[in-house]
């Protein structure tokens, strides 16, 4: 059987950047999941005091995680992730030291624009 594993992660926006961290964070479970690599659990996005945002979401396996290290189409949206933000382990936002940690709900409200893969992206 197959156990799914529940991931919590955050990203600092680098200056001027948060509304391509934005559009990053909309489409990267549709992304993993056209991969095969994340379940349909939807992803909950929040937004922290110091301006991180913080995605909850739901690999579909351990072999899943693996698998997206090899994946070019991941390699390439996690490019994007790195030019737009900085990933900060989650001990450093202000909110994880309360026992109820609260942050702010993020809405996307957009429609996933998956990006094409790029063997047959249009150049």
């Amino acid at each position: 059987m197959t156990i799914p594993r529940l991931v919590i992660v955050a990203y600092r926006p680098k200056p001027g950047k948060i509304e391509v961290l934005l559009a990053e964070v909309r489409d990267h479970v549709h992304l993993l999941r056209s991969e095969g690599l994340a379940t349909d659990r939807p992803a909950t996005v929040m937004r922290a005091k110091d301006g991180a945002i913080i995605e909850v979401f739901e690999w579909a396996s351990p072999a899943a995680i693996e698998e997206a290290h090899g994946n070019p189409r991941i390699q390439a949206m996690w490019s994007r992730f790195a030019a737009c933000s900085d990933y900060a382990p989650l001990n450093t936002l202000f909110e994880s030291a309360d026992l109820f940690a609260e942050f702010e709900p993020v809405d996307l409200h957009l429609a996933p624009i998956i990006q094409p893969d790029p063997d047959h992206r249009a150049e």
